[in-house]
């Protein structure tokens, strides 16, 4: 009789052993074709190997209580990409699109925080930066557990999503994305959120440079930055690293499944 098998890993990355074999074949996941338009051509893309990275929808760059609001920065633009997201992230759960939420989540003793990056988020050293408390609320700026670096209320986030901590612009810089994209069999990556031309372009950048294919939610994604970086992030996403789409093209690509 035919020993039973058990699964180890995760599908489509997984084995089936017992004591007497390893079938290492991995079976595919069954392919959800569809033609999504973009603002340069029309993609035949298989929603089974695609994701979604929402990136940095956290109250210090979206709220008004935040640590961008805090330092002077008018955080409406940033808040742009809630209500689209609220209606798209539903329909790409029920189509077994991976949510994947990349936060700024820094570690409580900044021992992978590097002066550079200290400076960005306070230029004199007399201000609040990195794990110091909001003024306002008492909040940790970026620390991992802490309001301030929490997703905005707005947006649900369900415990079937995927959660990566990240410590620079971007979110394949010492953190486990890759493996986990790679371990899901995930090679196409919609990208949303904020800043569009600083941590959603920066991991959008090594995505591309690691193979990924990538294209950009335009309304889904935004930035705090003056108008001719937005412009530039387009151009160059669409020039050199990927597509650029909507959240209403999506709609019309899963209705056609």
């Amino acid at each position: 009789m035919d020993l039973p098998l058990r699964i180890l890993g995760i599908a489509p990355n997984a084995w089936a052993v017992n004591q007497a074999i390893a079938d290492i074949t991995r079976p595919p996941l069954d392919p959800q074709p569809v033609i999504l338009a973009t603002e340069t051509k029309n993609l035949r893309l298989d929603l089974a190997k695609a994701a979604i990275l929402v990136i940095d929808m956290q109250n210090d760059f979206c709220h008004p209580d935040g640590w961008l609001s805090h330092i002077g920065v008018d955080v409406n633009p940033a808040r742009q990409p809630i209500k689209p997201l609220q209606n798209l992230l539903p329909t790409l759960r029920a189509t077994g699109v991976p949510i994947i939420w990349v936060n700024w989540g820094n570690r409580p003793d900044l021992l992978n925080i590097s002066a550079g990056i200290h400076h960005v988020y306070n230029s004199t050293g007399e201000g609040v930066g990195l794990g110091d408390p909001l003024p306002n609320n008492g909040a940790k700026v970026l620390m991992k557990g802490s309001w301030a670096a929490a997703v905005v209320d707005e947006l649900e986030q369900l415990p079937g999503d995927i959660f990566i901590d990240k410590y620079r612009m971007s979110a394949f810089w010492d953190t486990p994305l890759d493996t986990i994209l790679r371990n899901l069999g995930r090679t196409t990556l919609f990208f949303a959120g904020v800043n569009a031309d600083q941590c959603v372009m920066a991991t959008l950048q090594d995505a591309n440079f690691l193979g990924y294919d990538c294209i950009l939610v335009k309304d889904c994604t935004a930035t705090t930055s003056p108008e001719y970086c937005w412009l530039a992030t387009l151009y160059n996403v669409k020039q050199c690293f990927g597509f650029v789409t909507d959240s209403e093209a999506i709609f019309k690509a899963i209705n056609s499944l």
